[in-house]
């Protein structure tokens, strides 16, 4: 046997593998992005310094296992509690950029409703790649922390993740479609009583969870109601979500039990509702759903069913 039969028989097995790899998925680090809002993100490496620039995207990076490239986050960035432990960098409509060039981080993660235009600006012009999302409704959510996963180079992590978002969500709206939808009064404020229309993640889980938003064509985004005015359209429900805490939220629901004439006061469907989980676009608003899920759909076996 010559050389040239070891060197076909080394092709042989070897070109197989060779092509395996070639065809294997990997992230080299050095990519280009395109956000929300059409800006263009050039990203030598994989980011291993991040600021996200909203309490919703510091969960979300946390979620996606990102937490040890947090260097530095929002006011109110309480979730997962050791977040809590970063560097902070002012609020997420009044950014300190001073502190958040200072940590010298390679990516950071804004909002386009949240974040002002001059502190963008700031820090694009600081040299820092700013990647901006805008997610309008639950999906969009799920896939901007896809979006968020590959930029900072774990997509398949972020895939596996957004792909059990998605089937908690399709499960959900699967077992309340054949079922009757009632009125739901969603107050967000106590003092003046505020609610939501239907440009708003809130509007979008009380649909998700089998519900009708009383308030859904209001013109004004997060509209202001008398008390009278809900009484005259008596919703079915009433869920009271704030981020006030304490004694308040149960005076608020003493105050709604006077008035008897309400459907929802009647059949004693008044509920407290945790505002974190309807008000941060993150993977934690399909845990507001299926929570929704269960005040306006009692009926429905949910134990047994979300599993």
């Amino acid at each position: 046997m010559g050389m040239r039969f070891f060197k076909k028989i080394f092709l042989a097995v070897m070109m197989p593998v060779v092509t395996l790899l070639l065809a294997w998925p990997y992230n080299v680090g050095a990519a280009t992005f395109i956000d929300a809002i059409g800006a263009e993100v050039n990203l030598d490496n994989n980011p291993v310094r991040i600021v996200p620039l909203a309490p919703s995207l510091t969960e979300i990076l946390y979620y996606l296992g990102l937490g040890d490239r947090v260097v530095g986050v929002t006011t109110y960035s309480n979730y997962p509690p050791d977040a809590r432990e970063k560097p902070g960098i002012g609020s997420y409509m009044n950014l300190n950029v001073e502190s958040i060039i200072s940590l010298s981080p390679d990516l950071a993660i804004g909002t386009k409703d949240g974040n002002s235009r001059e502190d963008v600006e700031l820090l694009k012009e600081a040299g820092i790649p700013l990647y901006v999302v805008n997610p309008r409704n639950v999906m969009e959510v799920i896939e901007t922390i896809e979006e968020i996963g590959d930029v900072c180079g774990v997509t398949g992590k972020a895939l596996k993740l957004t792909e059990g978002l998605t089937a908690r969500l399709k499960r959900v709206e699967a077992l309340t479609a054949s079922s009757q939808r009632p009125v739901v009064f969603l107050q967000i404020n106590l003092r003046p009583v505020m609610t939501v229309n239907k440009n708003t993640f809130h509007n979008d889980i009380i649909r998700l969870a089998g519900g009708i938003n009383m308030t859904a064509d209001e013109s004004v985004t997060y509209p202001r109601l008398g008390i009278e005015e809900v009484i005259r359209r008596g919703p079915d429900i009433i869920i009271i979500s704030s981020m006030e805490r304490g004694g308040e939220f149960e005076e608020a629901k003493k105050e709604w039990m006077t008035w008897t004439s309400v459907p929802a006061v009647k059949n004693n469907r008044i509920y407290l509702f945790e505002s974190d989980l309807l008000d941060r676009p993150s993977q934690r608003l399909i845990d507001g759903l299926e929570a929704m899920a269960r005040l306006i759909h009692p009926e429905i076996e949910w134990d047994k069913r979300l599993k």
